[in-house]
């Protein structure tokens, strides 16, 4: 069974697509351990307490440096035990020493069909906005592994969604999320839980 903690910084809707899929069983052999987020308030945390998982923020304003941040951090996944760690919409550079510590071990779902459009700047509503204003005719989700880079880890799937003439960002967002984000993440998911893929010489392999 695979323990997995999600971390999240928003309304948590990429963390109800992972909780609606362990439940109607499209997600198998995982067990979602805990939720963590940066911000106490958000709805993503309520999502937890209603399906019964332990939810749980470590803040970085309840610490004088950030380096103090990232110990509580560190500890707090550590008492979890996850044996994957996903980044659902976590607005928070990963510390290192957690990168190091998880290596291999932790994955982020990108709404972008990186290389495009990611890196430090590119979050949220802001990969829409800069999506469009480029011009681009297709975007999409990324899932990838994490590492010391920003969105630069090894990939491990992707999916296009078509730009539409009239689309605002808020309109496109969603239907990134619909069409890429909530069918990515889950079934990335549910690889790993099934020893389908794996990371081999830096890139990602399917091995089933």
């Amino acid at each position: 069974m695979l323990r997995v903690m999600v971390l999240v910084s928003g309304g948590g809707t990429n963390l109800q697509a992972i909780i609606d899929a362990v439940a109607s069983g499209t997600i198998t052999n995982t067990e979602l351990v805990a939720v963590l987020s940066n911000n106490k308030t958000v709805k993503s945390l309520e999502r937890a307490r209603n399906a019964g998982i332990p939810a749980i923020s470590v803040s970085p304003k309840d610490f004088e440096s950030r380096a103090e941040f990232n110990e509580a951090l560190l500890a707090k996944v550590d008492e979890y035990q996850p044996d994957l760690v996903v980044l659902a919409g976590f607005l928070v550079a990963i510390p290192e020493a957690m990168v190091h510590k998880y290596n291999g071990r932790i994955i982020n779902i990108h709404p972008s069909l990186i290389p495009s459009f990611c890196g430090v700047g590119y979050y949220g509503l802001k990969v829409h906005e800069k999506a469009l204003e480029r011009g681009v005719k297709v975007t999409g989700a990324t899932v990838h592994f994490v590492n010391e880079g920003m969105d630069e880890g090894p990939i491990v799937a992707q999916k296009a969604v078509a730009v539409e003439d009239d689309d605002t960002p808020e309109i496109l967002q969603r239907r990134v999320m619909e069409q890429a984000e909530w069918i990515l993440l889950p079934q990335a998911i549910d690889d790993i839980a099934n020893g389908r893929i794996a990371v081999v010489d830096g890139k990602v392999k399917r091995l089933k």
